[in-house]
C-alpha cells in the first residue's frame, strides 16, 4: 500500500481555522482539494488534543529534536537566504549531527520548502515613476520607431569564476540609443561620441531590464552555451560568438515587434517591475 503524503503543518492549521468559522468537513476538503476523511482526522485530532502538530509515533526517533526543530525553523524565518549546510552546522555546534535532506525534511514538515529567489532590480519610488512615465510616453510609439533602436546591453556568462562579454545588435538605419543613466553612459567623452555619431539619445529609466529585448536574447545564448558545455574561457569565447551568430534574425525583428507589450505590461503594474 503506498504511503500517503503528510500534511504540512500550514495546511493543518488551515483546516482547523476553517474549521472553527463555520465550514463543514467537506467544503474544506473541497476548497483544499483534500479528502473528507483527510480533514475530519485532523479536526478530530485538533478536537482530542489541541494541536495539529505530530503526535509521538513509535519506531526510530526524529533525529533533530523540538528544540532544534524551532532553532533553524527560526533561523530561516529571520533569513530566508540560510542554506542547509548552514544549518547543519548549526545543529552540529548545538551537538546534533544530521544531513542536508534531513533539513529538508524537517523543515518540510513544518510548512517550509526550498525555492529559487527570484532576482529583480531593487526599484526606489524614483525608478518606479520613471519606468511608468517611460511607458505612458512611448507607448503610441509606431512600431517603426522601435526599429530604429539601437538595443545596447552587457551580460556576463561564466565559466569557473568570472567572465563577461558584450554585445550590440544594430538594426538597419540605426537612429536612437538608449541611455539609462549609468555613469558611463552619462560621461561627456560618451555624449561627445554619441553627438558626432548623430544619435539621438533616447532616455532610459534606470533598473529595466524588462524593457530591454536584449534581456531575451542574452536568455537565449546563455542557454545555446551551456548545452556546449566549453571547458576553458577560450572555448567560452568562440562559442558565445559562434551562437550569438546563430540567432535567426526574425527572433530579434520578433522582439521588437512586440515591444508594445512590455510597455503596457509596466503600466499594468503600475511601474514594477513586470517578471
Amino acid at each position: 500500500m503506498a504511503k500517503t503524503k503528510e500534511l504540512s503543518k500550514d495546511t493543518r492549521n488551515k483546516i482547523v481555522d476553517l474549521h472553527q468559522v463555520g465550514k463543514t468537513e467537506s467544503a474544506i476538503g473541497k476548497q483544499l482539494g483534500l479528502k473528507k476523511s483527510t480533514v475530519g482526522a485532523i479536526i478530530r485530532k485538533w478536537k482530542t488534543y489541541k494541536t495539529t502538530d505530530n503526535l509521538p509515533r513509535s519506531g526510530a526517533p526524529r533525529k533533530i529534536s523540538p528544540r532544534g526543530v524551532k532553532m533553524i525553523t527560526r533561523t530561516v524565518s529571520k533569513n530566508p537566504r540560510t542554506t542547509r549546510g548552514d544549518l547543519v552546522n548549526d545543529l552540529q555546534r548545538a551537538g546534533t549531527k544530521v544531513t542536508k535532506p534531513t533539513i529538508s525534511n524537517t523543515l518540510r514538515r513544518q510548512g517550509l520548502k526550498s525555492c529559487s529567489a527570484r532576482r529583480v532590480p531593487l526599484l526606489k519610488p524614483v525608478h518606479v515613476q520613471a519606468r511608468l512615465k517611460f511607458a505612458r510616453e512611448h507607448l503610441d510609439d509606431p512600431d517603426e520607431d522601435w526599429e530604429n533602436v539601437i538595443w545596447s546591453d552587457e551580460t556576463k556568462i561564466e565559466l569557473f569564476g568570472k567572465n563577461s562579454t558584450r554585445r550590440v545588435w544594430r538594426t538597419k538605419n540605426a537612429e536612437l540609443h538608449p541611455h539609462d543613466n549609468d555613469p558611463k553612459h552619462t560621461a561627456r567623452a560618451t555624449k561627445e561620441w554619441l553627438r558626432k555619431k548623430h544619435f539621438k539619445v533616447l532616455e532610459w529609466p534606470s533598473q529595466s531590464p524588462d524593457l530591454n529585448p536584449k534581456e531575451n536574447l542574452w536568455r537565449e545564448l546563455k542557454v545555446r552555451v551551456a548545452q556546449r558545455q566549453p571547458q576553458n574561457i577560450t572555448a567560452l569565447e568562440e562559442i558565445c560568438m559562434e551562437e550569438w551568430a546563430k540567432i535567426p534574425a526574425t527572433v530579434c525583428e520578433n522582439l521588437v515587434k512586440t515591444y508594445r507589450k512590455r510597455l503596457t505590461s509596466v503600466i499594468a503594474n503600475k511601474g514594477y517591475i513586470t517578471k
